[in-house]
């Protein structure tokens, strides 16, 4: 693992000439998907959309900078990723988000540097966070539920499974091969109300079985008995083009088997955070948004 880590930030990431034009234009890239979620031992629609962009973040703070001019030095250039899952399970409904922030460049800064998780639904709500700290991760886990409670944990080894999303829209060709340690998904961890670790997986890329132009990355972990195999476009910009997730899914002796599936809909780019207007709500029916 250290090694793997030391080869990440010796390396020069290579990007295509079209990098700049497509990740520094002042727009961020939106995917919408089908959603078909696991949870409570059924298969529950939704949607869920993906939202890719780059900005400039604090390396000290762990915050975005409102003014990098004003402290060059503290600025990194991040690629963001805002994932959000909605789906009802019976009369109540889902609302999850995640935000990884993993630098551009990884041959100055190495690692992801925060990942933030939040989840609310009718029984109530909780909030999860990963900072880069000491190389290492501290992790801070703000619940409403009894069992788990409000606690702070340190991993010195392990990489977030969040970062691969972000490393398949960088540098696909350096995701981790083989054996790996990894922190599991922080949405993942929500649904299960599990103890929360470092799990060793082994990790493969494969061509996808029908479509040439597109790659299977796939996580396999062993002890928690789950898969996550995500589909992307071999040629740059590297869109994901969906997803799945196998895992046990439900509690106690009625825990079935079951497998989340994200299957693309439609994609734009945007700056989306000017589009507050009731004039702009027509980017939603492009997204096939309700």
């Amino acid at each position: 693992m250290i090694l793997l880590i030391l080869s990440i930030c010796l390396s020069s990431p290579v990007f295509p000439e079209a990098f700049g034009d497509y990740w520094y234009q002042g727009k961020a890239e939106i995917t919408s998907y089908d959603l078909a979620q696991a949870r409570y031992g059924e298969i529950h629609p939704g949607h869920a959309v993906l939202i890719f962009v780059t900005e400039d973040f604090s390396a000290s703070k762990q915050v975005k900078l409102d003014r990098p001019d004003k402290n060059p030095g503290d600025a990194v250039k991040v690629m963001k990723l805002n994932a959000v899952r909605k789906f009802n399970t019976g009369v109540y409904p889902y609302s999850m988000m995640s935000s990884i922030f993993t630098p551009v460049y990884a041959d100055r800064h190495a690692r992801t540097l925060k990942v933030t998780t939040s989840s609310q639904e009718w029984c109530g709500h909780t909030y999860t966070q990963l900072n880069l700290e000491n190389e290492g991760y501290r992790a801070k886990l703000l619940s409403y539920f009894e069992r788990e409670g409000d606690r702070e944990l340190f991993w010195k080894e392990g990489i977030p499974e969040d970062e691969i999303w972000n490393r398949i829209r960088l540098t696909p060709d350096a995701l981790p091969l083989g054996k790996v340690q990894l922190i599991p998904g922080t949405m993942f961890q929500r649904l299960k109300h599990t103890a929360w670790g470092v799990h060793e997986a082994t990790a493969t890329r494969s061509a996808h079985p029908t479509d040439a132009t597109r790659t299977v990355y796939v996580v396999e972990y062993s002890d928690i008995k789950r898969r996550l195999a995500i589909t992307y476009q071999n040629a740059f910009p590297h869109t994901i083009e969906g997803w799945e997730e196998t895992q046990i899914s439900g509690f106690g002796p009625e825990a079935v088997e079951a497998t989340t599936k994200a299957i693309l809909k439609k994609r734009i780019l945007s700056d989306y955070w000017s589009r507050h207007d009731l004039a702009d709500t027509h980017l939603r029916a492009e997204l096939s948004l309700e």
